[in-house]
């Protein structure tokens, strides 16, 4: 076997290895950072997100949820979502939870456009990249709930 030869292999390998592993992957960092951000949120001015989450979650419950108590309702939502990524169970939940949350996490896209945009809707500001950013955790939620519910295949590698 040449250096050519070995090196496919080894790529094949690598590549069998991440088929088989990917999703378990995906699914264990998204819970380490819904835990880890979750978390954060039990203790007021620790989270970069909260000013604009406590504003967004008073607007959309027309101010029935206070700032002190939509934190902590926040936290352990996102805590529960990271419990169910890392454990494994309840990945449907889980991936409800995630949905509803993600629909919050954009709101203020439309809510404080002024805040999220520098030209609205073109040029985001780093607020708004950070909340455009997780369309890539709704993705992996895609790819994690699909694959519990064993609809995910993995093309076979032809060469």
């Amino acid at each position: 076997m040449n250096t050519h030869q070995k090196l496919k292999s080894l790529e094949k390998c690598i590549y069998s290895w991440m088929a088989r592993n990917g999703v378990t992957a995906l699914r264990l960092s998204m819970g380490i950072v819904f835990f880890w951000f979750g978390f954060q949120k039990f203790f007021p001015g620790v989270s970069s997100a909260q000013d604009i989450a406590t504003r967004t979650i008073e607007v959309l419950s027309f101010g029935i949820v206070p700032p002190a108590l939509s934190m902590p309702l926040l936290a352990a939502w996102e805590v529960l979502i990271g419990l169910g990524f890392l454990t494994g169970k309840f990945i449907k939940a889980t991936v409800v939870l995630l949905f509803l949350q993600m629909a919050g996490t954009f709101a203020p896209l439309v809510v404080f456009p002024a805040e999220t945009f520098s030209v609205v809707p073109i040029v985001p500001t780093i607020v708004g990249q950070y909340i455009i950013k997780n369309i890539v955790l709704i993705a992996a939620g895609f790819i994690i709930l699909a694959h519990h519910q064993g609809m995910l295949t993995v093309k076979d590698q032809k060469d």
